[in-house]
């Protein structure tokens, strides 16, 4: 990727940063008078945007957010109140800039029908005429004036903001290099000075009028002088020279020129989106290459924090030391060896190896904290999801969030964000009652949905609480009947009929809408995050409300196992599973041997799966007193897994046998252990839900 590429993509990532900022500021914003650190928040957001877009040639992202930075600054000026229109109008927007970003960095062309659409909403709010006004045709007139006059001279009006000098350009410099390419002539405009008592050093208040005559130069020569002037650093106009008489330029061209060279000043604010309606509307090289055929789409890349940066290096220079060490011992023992000396160098080899397992450990370790990021990143789509919901049906939602802090695999975190948006829309459009039927029951008029996040014994729990009707069991029974889901005269508990939500097509909602009832969604939820290695819970109490409970593995990279041996081949069980093993005894063993075998484990019953059956080892041990019972938890249910003997327990890295091999029922991957073997993971999951029904067999015979 060449240097240019490489600051697109830095642009785009903190664009896409600014909009998760302008958005929580808009959500937060108070109507009526307007909040001034939030709207300079906000419009600070938008003004980066807006001002990276111009070096890189987006010109609809400038015009676009030009207008949506005018209604902001008429906001912070105290010109205009915040409304609610203002707010939701503006959450438009920001939904057009993602698009529009997303599409840029996928080389994709725009949505411009959305985008035209949003910007005169925008316009509407704003109060904008469609005929030029008064200085428009002013600033028009001399223009036009500077045309006439031009007669094969290019002329340069610098319109600098007060803040150009603290960006680090220099005024100076640029004249500089505009005098490589003709003979260039200056003329400083000095009325705006201020007195010297409130004069500032660091701000800029003379504007310019250059003159630049040469056979040699042309409009790309021009550009490439200004390009590197932020956005918003200055008004740049660039008139073409004339022949006397000649065809004249048009308004728009000249138009086109200024804004090729730089962007637009906020300060005038309505005239100005004028020009940023014609900039946004016309055809560029840029944008035609943009509806071209689609590029390769960027490389993904995330955000690490110094600190763990400096830890790995600490540790690369551990390893490095240690490396060096155990070179010098193999040195020693080669002289030692051939003397007849001492042997003392193998205790200070084991030592070294001792240091350097340790290291790599750490290392390790370090590594995989680099791909872990905050909860927040899932979370902080809420507000707007809830925001938005919780409009559409008239009700009122306060959303609490705990622990964004807490840190989860990037790859799981990107897979997170859909389940957690069905389980929050469902809260509240199912959960949270509306205001009246809320304060017919005494409570608040204002439900609550609750997010949090913590470590639960080498997991991460994601709890989604809301404060609604809670799931009527008696309701769910009836349509889990009605089609043919269950029998009428089935024996399940209400926790297991409550569990039904997650039926593929199960749905209670008596209208179909685009916010639920037809059916999909929660059997979604549950595919995706049992895809990431985990569970998903529901609790529930009629008229009290309802938990979902989402249990994940903190990486799905690392996994802490313990190696089992089955018949000649070695497995590999999630530590986070097992609770304990015991040696069997015989006389707490009840059923038929080799069938429905259960053993009395303290006061409970729990089902006994031999493993080697399931998995097809011919050379297992078969009698349960010589071997040991593994007793496994998955979803609050136990279960013993019969295993020939326990070999250890070490960290393992996961291999996906779906993308290398096939997929395998009954486990969850392959590792390579330290001897060289491959060993298979045992997804303990699905062994303990496919004893029932035995269909491990028919998937699992990969001995």
């Amino acid at each position: 990727m060449d240097m240019m590429e490489t600051f697109r993509q830095t642009y785009l990532e903190e664009s896409f940063e600014g909009l998760d900022v302008m958005e929580a500021g808009l959500l937060s914003l108070p109507t009526g008078t307007p909040d001034n650190e939030k709207i300079n928040e906000i419009f600070r957001a938008a003004h980066s945007i807006k001002g990276g877009s111009g070096t890189f040639g987006f010109i609809e992202i400038a015009g676009f957010t030009h207008v949506l930075e005018t209604l902001l600054d008429e906001m912070r000026d105290g010109r205009r109140d915040v409304t609610q229109e203002a707010i939701d109008t503006m959450l438009a927007a920001v939904d057009v800039l993602r698009d529009m970003l997303t599409k840029l960095q996928d080389h994709q062309p725009i949505d411009e029908e959305r985008a035209n659409e949003v910007q005169s909403a925008l316009e509407r709010i704003l109060g904008m005429e469609s005929e030029v006004t008064t200085s428009d045709a002013v600033e028009q007139e001399s223009v036009s004036e500077a045309v006439a006059e031009s007669n094969g001279e290019w002329k340069i009006k610098i319109v600098p903001e007060k803040e150009l000098l603290q960006t680090g350009n220099e005024p100076l410099r640029i004249f500089r290099e505009l005098e490589t390419l003709g003979d260039l002539k200056v003329e400083a405009d000095t009325s705006q000075l201020p007195d010297s008592e409130i004069f500032q050093p660091e701000e800029l208040y003379i504007k310019w009028d250059l003159t630049l005559s040469g056979d040699a130069v042309n409009e790309e020569d021009i550009k490439e002088v200004f390009e590197w002037i932020d956005g918003d650093g200055a008004e740049i106009t660039v008139i073409p020279p004339q022949s006397g008489g000649a065809e004249a330029v048009t308004q728009q061209e000249i138009v086109e020129v200024k804004n090729s060279v730089g962007q637009e000043s906020t300060s005038e604010a309505v005239n100005e989106n004028k020009v940023a309606n014609i900039q946004a509307s016309r055809p560029t090289a840029n944008k035609a290459g943009a509806k071209a055929a689609a590029a390769p789409k960027q490389e993904s890349s995330i955000r690490v924090d110094l600190s763990k940066i400096d830890q790995m290096v600490n540790l690369v220079g551990e390893l490095v030391i240690t490396q060096s060490m155990l070179s010098q011992f193999g040195e020693q023992a080669e002289q030692e060896r051939g003397s007849g000396g001492s042997a003392d160098w193998i205790d200070k080899l084991k030592e070294g190896l001792t240091h350097l397992e340790r290291h790599t450990r750490e290392l390790q370790e370090s590594v995989m904290n680099i791909r872990m990021l905050p909860v927040s990143f899932a979370f902080n789509r809420m507000p707007r999801i809830v925001h938005d919901v919780s409009q559409k049906l008239g009700k009122q939602i306060d959303l609490v969030m705990e622990g964004e802090g807490t840190e989860l695999d990037k790859t799981m975190l990107e897979q997170l964000t859909d389940p957690l948006v069905h389980i929050v829309r469902n809260s509240i459009d199912h959960g949270i009652e509306s205001p009246e039927v809320r304060a017919e029951a005494g409570k608040p008029a204002k439900g609550t949905v609750k997010m949090a996040a913590f470590h639960e014994g080498g997991n991460i729990m994601i709890q989604i609480t809301d404060d609604g009707a809670g799931i009527n069991a008696a309701k769910i029974e009836q349509k889990a009947i009605e089609k043919g889901v269950i029998e009428a005269d089935h024996n399940l508990s209400e926790p297991e009929i409550v569990d039904l939500i997650f039926h593929p097509g199960f749905s209670t909602a008596e209208v179909v809408s685009d916010i639920s009832g037809r059916g999909v969604g929660m059997d979604v939820v549950r595919r995706n995050i049992k895809g990431l290695g985990g569970s998903v819970e529901v609790q529930t109490t009629l008229g009290v409300g309802s938990v979902f409970t989402i249990r994940l593995p903190l990486t799905l990279a690392i996994l802490d196992g313990q190696l089992c041996k089955v018949g000649s081949e070695t497995y590999v069980f999630p530590l986070v599973s097992i609770i304990e093993s015991i040696q069997v005894d015989k006389s707490l063993i009840k059923g038929i041997s080799g069938q429905a075998e259960l053993y009395k484990l303290r006061d409970a019953y729990i089902p006994v799966i031999r493993l080697h059956q399931k998995l097809g080892i011919k050379d297992a041990c078969e009698d349960l007193t010589e071997g040991l019972l593994v007793v496994v938890e998955d979803g609050g249910k136990r279960a013993g897994i019969f295993v020939d003997d326990l070999l250890g327990q070490q960290q393992v890295v996961i291999k996906s046998l779906e993308s290398n091999f096939m997929k395998i029922d009954g486990i969850a991957g392959a590792t390579i252990l330290g001897d060289g073997t491959v060993s298979f993971i045992l997804d303990v999951k699905e062994a303990v839900s496919s004893h029932k029904n035995g269909s491990m067999a028919s998937h699992m015979n990969v001995a």
